[in-house]
This record gives structure tokens, C-alpha cells and sequence, in this order.
């Protein structure tokens, strides 16, 4: 990180955040422990009061800095747009792609199939893999049995027999056949339409209010750069209608499989230790690289005017430039933006908006898990205690879209 950028000086150090939740006593948001570990720590040390107050005593009290707005991410599905009706359309159309290549597969047994890819490649690897390579394994795989199941019809009514009867050498053979027919020039095809979809939907669904806010945050804070940080392929950058003005770049989980691997790796073990740090760590950066191309673009513009600025912040030491993360998950979005220095606004909208992730985590056996989602009982347990952790990272939360600026400039003033 660039040590003269303005946001980068006023992080913490990298850290991990605790699994278990804050004390009862606690109603305010603590400042970030020292080791960002999703597991039990020792008490902290308390601090002398007399020898704090003989030093303030004599320290010249400092005006606070000005609160400026330098980077803002937001999560993408179930905070812009609902994810159910977006993968409802892309199913629809995936199914259609299916059955323009001959194959009659419901959407589901994809599904179906991811789970049980998962489960064959153990609870570390199986976790740890991308939403797009489970899909494409799975579309493989459903595309494999069909022809299987086809061949052995056909090889059955050549000895005519049943199906049932078709010996063990030529179920093999069937089966062998069945793998190398399936192109994956057409597997990735069909995925393709998927993703097409899936953007093309989001963009349909968007929540009313979003671009009007989008509108405002960027009338409000001009040099603001906006970035979108989600766990899958969804990308705004592509969304030419609709969000693509707004954003300045994306960064996926699917983009750095070692870190996310490792991220994984760790949800899966028994102390529920997990570093959730690592994508926000890469959004960071990519806000410092595109910070100081603007800064760049900034004084090749005042040597043409001679306008005198100071460049694309206008920032001195009086001026504290600060990143908000917004998001509806309170453990990957709350604790993971919050342990790199970002302040949070949680996106706990709304009935009608029809989020899906805090229905997972319901209480007393009402949880409500989605058809199309694929997390494991143990994985969902795991999320469920960094959920807990991360309540106390909470600094806005808000029940509408229409109240993102006003939370924002709250956050600014310190309120």
C-alpha cells in the first residue's frame, strides 16, 4: 500500500475478527483487536487511568479531521438486486440452452449435482471450490449421465434385452463412450447463457431505489471511487444499462483461488478460524492503483489550468479519507471489510426487498435455506458464530435503499 495515500495512513494493521460475540454490556462498535482470528482470545490489558489522563493533560489537544469519502464497495447479490428471481431467469434460460443441444435436464439436479460434487471432493476441497467450477463440473457430469443412460438404451435394444441386463463390460464401455462425447466446448456454452442471463436478470430486478442513491452518493462525494467486492461472477462492470456508469472496478472471490482456498480451508476446521481479509485487501489495492492514476490525471489537468489545486483529494493533514463497505451478509461483508479499516452500513432491508441470506440463520428451527444454494450444515454453523462476531462491526445499518446517504454522511460526521 502507498504510504502518501490519505486513506491507506488511517487503517489498522491487518487482523482477524473474533468468533465469539461481543459481551451483553457492549452497544457501541470496539475499536479492532490486534489478532483478526475467528476464535477465543485472552482479556485485553487494561489501561492505567491516572497515567492516561496526566498524558492528555499535558498533550495539546489536535482539532478532529475532516471526514472525506475516498472509497465505498458495495456486495452485489441480495444488496443491489434479489438473488432468487435473477437465478430463477438464468435457470430458465439455461434450460433452454440444455434442450437446444438435446439434453432434457431440469435446472435442480444441477443443483443437486453441485452438492454432490462438494461432498466427493471432502469438506475442505469441496467448500473451498468456485461457484463457477461446481457449476461446469456439474453441467459436465448431468450431460454424462444422460448420454450414459442413452447408450445403454441403444445397447439394450441391440441384444434385446433390458436395461438392467446390460452386462458390466459393456456398462463401462457405455460409460466411457458417454465421457468423450460430451464436448466442453458445449459445456461451457451452456454456462455461458447462464452468466448472460444472470446479468441480464439482475439488471431487470434491480432494487427501485438503487441508482437514485448511487446518483446522490455520487453527487455528494465527486472523486468517490466505487467498487463492488462479491463472492461470485456477478459483475456491475458488465451491467452497460445500469450500474456499469457507477462502478470503477470489481473484484471477485473466484479471482485468487489460493486465497480463497485458504479462506475455506479454515471456515471448515473445527475451531472456526477463517481470514476473511484477503479480497478486501485486493479491493484496497485496487483503489490505491486507480487513486493515483486520478491524482496523476488531476495535476496533468492543473498545469493546463493553472488552477492551483492540490491535486485530485485537495487533502492535507486536516482531511481523513475514509472507505465504506455495503452489504447484506454480517460475516462477509461487515467482518471481512470492517478488519481491513473499512466502515460497514449492513443492508438488513426490508421484507419486501426479499433477501435471502439472514433467513439462513433464523433461530429455533426456522432457518430457511435456498433451493439453489449449496453450503454445507457445518459451513452455515461456521458463518453463523462469524455472524455473531461481527454484530459489534456494525456502524449504520439501514431497512431501505433511500437511506444509504444519509447513513453515509453520518458516518462522515461521526455521528
Amino acid at each position: 500500500m502507498s504510504s502518501s495515500d490519505p486513506l491507506s495512513s488511517s487503517l489498522p494493521p491487518p487482523f482477524r475478527a473474533i468468533a465469539s460475540p461481543p459481551p451483553a454490556s457492549s452497544s457501541t462498535r470496539s475499536s479492532p483487536p490486534s489478532s483478526f482470528r475467528l476464535a477465543s482470545t485472552s482479556a485485553s490489558a487494561t489501561v492505567d487511568e491516572t497515567t492516561a489522563s496526566t498524558v492528555g493533560d499535558s498533550t495539546e489537544k489536535k482539532p478532529p479531521k475532516t471526514r472525506k469519502l475516498g472509497l465505498i464497495t458495495f456486495d452485489l447479490d441480495d444488496s443491489l438486486y434479489p438473488i432468487s428471481p435473477v437465478l430463477f431467469d438464468a435457470n430458465k434460460v439455461f434450460s433452454r440452452a440444455m434442450s437446444n443441444y438435446g439434453y432434457d435436464i431440469d435446472p435442480q439436479d444441477i443443483v443437486e449435482m453441485g452438492k454432490k460434487i462438494r461432498q466427493e471432493a471432502g469438506p475442505i476441497a469441496g467448500t473451498a471450490m468456485s461457484h463457477t467450477e461446481v457449476r461446469l463440473k456439474a453441467i459436465r457430469r448431468e450431460m454424462e449421465e444422460k448420454m450414459f443412460e442413452k447408450k445403454l438404451k441403444e445397447c439394450a435394444e441391440d441384444w434385446a434385452t433390458e436395461v438392467e441386463s446390460v452386462t458390466l463390460p459393456i456398462r463401462k464401455s457405455a460409460e466411457k463412450w458417454a465421457k468423450s462425447s460430451v464436448s466442453q466446448s458445449v459445456v461451457e456454452s451452456i454456462y455461458s447463457s447462464w452468466e448472460r442471463e444472470r446479468h441480464h436478470s439482475a439488471e431487470r430486478h434491480l432494487y427501485p431505489e438503487i441508482i437514485s442513491a448511487l446518483q446522490q452518493i455520487k453527487e455528494q462525494h465527486p472523486d468517490v471511487i466505487i467498487g463492488a467486492v462479491t463472492d461470485g461472477k456477478a459483475n456491475p462492470m458488465l451491467m452497460v444499462f445500469s450500474l456499469a456508469p457507477y462502478f470503477d472496478f470489481c473484484m471477485s472471490w473466484e479471482d485468487d483461488a489460493s486465497g480463497r482456498t485458504e479462506f475455506f480451508k479454515e471456515l471448515g476446521n473445527v475451531d472456526g478460524n477463517a481470514d476473511l481479509q484477503w479480497i478486501y485487501r485486493a479491493a484496497f489495492e485496487k483503489y490505491l492503483s486507480l487513486a493515483e492514476n486520478q491524482r496523476e490525471m488531476a495535476k496533468v489537468d492543473d498545469s493546463v489550468s493553472d488552477s492551483g489545486s492540490d491535486g485530485l483529494d485537495g487533502a492535507g493533514d486536516d482531511v481523513e479519507t475514509v472507505w465504506i463497505h455495503i452489504g447484506d451478509d454480517l460475516a462477509y461483508d461487515v467482518g471481512g471489510s470492517a478488519s481491513c479499516g473499512a466502515k460497514t452500513i449492513l443492508l438488513d432491508l426490508d421484507e419486501d426487498y426479499g433477501q435471502t441470506a439472514k433467513l439462513r440463520f433464523l433461530e429455533g428451527g426456522n432457518a430457511v435455506n435456498p433451493s439453489w444454494n449449496t453450503a454445507s450444515k457445518e459451513e452455515i454453523a461456521n458463518r453463523k458464530a462469524m455472524n455473531d462476531a461481527a454484530e459489534v462491526m456494525v456502524d449504520k445499518r439501514v431497512s431501505r435503499l433511500t437511506m444509504l446517504p444519509d447513513a453515509i454522511d453520518e458516518i462522515l460526521k461521526g455521528v
